[in-house]
């Protein structure tokens, strides 16, 4: 059975069906992330998971933004209506890359897996949705 430290980053096999997508077209990555209240670096430096979330969000920013990424929405969590009542987040946003390469572009950079680190020791768990845009419209369906 999984354990909140298994959703922190995307197992082997998942990661290897994630690469067999199309790549060439639009990819909204649906994020929740839940912090921990102390960050678990293994250097031992102190700091809370939001400060070493946000240490994350500063040292990726420009690797993100370099292969074309941006933030399209992003919301504070504040009440779980429907879902497990267990479950809580902190941090809830929407990241847009313009093609699905793009994103892996952003996972093999060199610069990202040197601040990951980061990402790792602030986040007790976390989903991660890879979704294709589709136009909006008045109705659900």
């Amino acid at each position: 059975m999984a354990t909140v430290d298994d959703y922190l980053d995307p197992t082997r096999e998942t990661f290897a069906q994630l690469k067999k997508l199309p790549m060439d077209h639009p990819v909204d990555m649906l994020n929740l992330i839940s912090l921990r209240d102390v960050a678990l670096y293994q250097d031992g430096r102190e700091a809370t998971g939001a400060q070493a979330y946000a240490a994350y969000g500063q040292e990726s920013g420009p690797i993100f933004r370099k292969v074309g990424g941006e933030i399209i929405w992003s919301a504070e969590p504040q009440f779980m209506l429907i879902g497990p009542s267990e479950e809580r987040w902190d941090i809830a946003f929407v990241a847009r890359y313009p093609t699905g390469q793009a994103f892996l572009d952003m996972v093999y950079d060199p610069d990202y897996q040197a601040v990951v680190y980061h990402r790792q020791a602030a986040v007790k768990t976390s989903r991660l949705v890879r979704m294709k845009p589709r136009d909006a419209g008045k109705g659900f369906a």
